[in-house]
């Protein structure tokens, strides 16, 4: 049985001096940490500690070789509940997922009634039983960082990052879930090294579901040496006493599971950027949230057709109104500032009837959310656009409302089809970024639409979806409609921004990239997005391992 310790003790030194620094630079709001809602508390797992002197702080800062081990459920995460990355790992992994998906939901009231280990090992095989490695190793490294990103939380993780900075060499992460599941998240974006987690039986490349407890314990024996010097626990107090490598803990900072109401950690706070992620979830999917989800799969799927038929067969002037009633909505944002008709659709529609005068076609120039970008911009100036991509599969090009041309990244020859349909005077839209990004940020601006028109205008689009994404790295992109139309409600934002004068990168006058980080500048200005030079092969050798060539229709 662990015994009580008083205050001198190394990791009760570390809960206080990280409260007092807290207090004295945090506002009483979201962010501030206090005694009461920490509610920590301290246990020795040594009886010979007690008699131990006094550690001042100095003494603390010198402990270079100290171990520290985290609890990944009971400490760094918000919940302790491991469902929803099970149920992210069951629905995104392939194998039947919907199904699979279906009767872990059904199972999570027995698995409560289990005790810890029995429950997990049910959850363990209903989601892994038949699932192939590759599959696995993809959604752990491209789907499930976001969700536990989200989960992490601000005061767990700050008392992790002030451990390490007071002196603590080494890391090890504890988790109860499969080390596939989280190993890749601390690594990548936590920066975590030693990761210890349940680990799984398999054949011939597929998980049998069944988990392997000696792999375990023999890393905890191996991790027992880098312990010998002594090691702080930081856990839950409803999971320590479960977790091997706790036992080795000369010291242990528990936090009461009633009292946790601890805060999540601000995106800015994030040690690496969360820019790609993969998966079709857009939602976190607890308990509650997957069966309101199967309960609208029938009508979401009903209602998509609908959506889709009204879509095909009515005019934009008929069909938004109509759609906006089945919560499909649309917004066009007017630019307060500037001069220029660019940032007036009404002026371009007015200004830009090339067809009829005779004129060169419009270039509009946004940045990529989904394939449906074009569309919603084909409808702020009512009429018809081409929409020039470079991977847009079979069915969707053939269930586009507005024409699509097909580019084949060769320059000179993507230049020659663009140019033709300027010179027919078609009102082209084109994204330089050449993929979607669903965080707030902006990838490299490909410079090719520079020497294309003389004078380009830069568009600002946004989408909120409330249940699933509509873009895919890894997954089928022929349902990227299907799983926008689901959705319960949707919003585009669409924002025509000023024109910008590109003749001079026509007249070898200005270079055409700084032409075009100016106007990915300018977007990212006008929605608040940072701009990176991640190119389109970063994001897919990242998501899928692959360069993003449609092979799926």
């Amino acid at each position: 049985m662990a015994n009580k310790r008083g205050p001198t003790s190394l990791a009760h030194k570390l809960l206080r001096a990280f409260l007092q620094q807290s207090s004295s630079s945090t506002s009483t709001g979201s962010g501030s940490i206090s005694q009461t809602n920490t509610n920590a508390q301290y246990c020795s797992t040594n009886s010979k500690l007690q008699n131990s002197p006094p550690i001042s702080m100095g003494t603390f800062q010198s402990q270079s070789q100290k171990t520290m081990v985290v609890d990944v459920e009971g400490w760094l995460l918000k919940s302790p509940s491991a469902f929803p990355y099970f149920m992210v790992v069951a629905l995104e992994a392939g194998g039947g997922g919907l199904l699979r998906g279906f009767l872990l939901l059904l199972l999570y009231p027995f698995i409560c009634l289990l005790w810890n280990e029995m429950g997990m090992r049910i959850m363990v095989m209903v989601t892994f039983c038949g699932l192939r490695k590759q599959s696995v190793a993809r959604v752990g490294r491209a789907i499930l960082p976001k969700h536990l990103s989200e989960d992490v939380s601000l005061q767990g993780f700050d008392m992790l990052k002030r451990g390490h900075s007071h002196g603590h060499g080494r890391v090890v992460c504890v988790s109860r879930m499969p080390r596939v599941m989280v190993e890749a998240f601390l690594r990548e974006y936590l920066e975590l090294e030693d990761v210890l987690g349940t680990e799984l039986e398999e054949f011939m490349g597929f998980y049998t579901g069944f988990m392997h407890g000696e792999r375990e314990r023999c890393k905890v024996l191996e991790l027992k040496k880098a312990f010998k010097d002594g090691a702080v626990g930081f856990s839950s107090s409803s999971f320590a006493q479960s977790k091997l490598p706790f036992s080795y803990c000369k010291e242990l900072l528990l936090v009461e599971k009633e009292e946790k109401r601890w805060n999540a950690l601000p995106r800015k706070r994030y040690l690496k950027p969360l820019i790609f992620h993969d998966g079709r979830l857009a939602f976190r999917p607890t308990p509650l949230n997957t069966l309101t989800m199967f309960l609208w799969l029938p009508f979401g799927f009903i209602l998509a057709l609908v959506r889709l038929t009204i879509s095909l067969s009515l005019p934009y002037k008929l069909s938004t109104p109509v759609l906006a009633m089945t919560n499909m909505k649309w917004r066009l944002l007017v630019q307060t500032t500037g001069n220029e008709s660019g940032g007036n659709p009404t002026n371009v529609s007015e200004d830009n009837n090339s067809k009829t005068n005779h004129q060169r076609g419009q270039l509009f120039v946004c940045n990529h959310r989904t394939l449906i970008d074009p569309i919603y911009i084909s409808v702020a100036i009512n009429r018809p656009v081409q929409a020039v991509c470079y991977s847009l599969s079979r069915v969707s090009e053939i269930l586009s409302p507005i024409s699509t041309v097909r580019l084949t990244r060769d320059r000179e020859e993507d230049a020659m089809i663009m140019g033709k349909l300027l010179d027919r005077g078609e009102s082209v839209v084109v994204c330089p970024e050449g993929t979607t990004c669903r965080e707030p940020y902006l990838l490299r601006f490909s410079p090719l639409f520079t020497e294309l028109s003389d004078e380009v205008v830069p568009v600002a689009v946004n989408v909120k979806t409330s249940m699933f994404y509509a873009t895919t790295a890894g997954g089928w992109k022929c349902f990227d409609s299907l799983y926008y139309l689901m959705n319960a409600s949707m919003c585009y934002e669409v924002q025509f921004l000023d024109k910008i004068d590109t003749s001079d990168v026509r007249a070898r006058k200005y270079s055409n990239t700084d032409m075009a980080n100016q106007v990915q500048r300018k977007i990212g200005k006008a929605l608040g997005f940072q701009c990176t030079m991640l190119t389109r092969k970063d994001k897919y050798m990242m998501l899928a391992e692959n360069d993003g060539i449609v092979g799926r229709s």
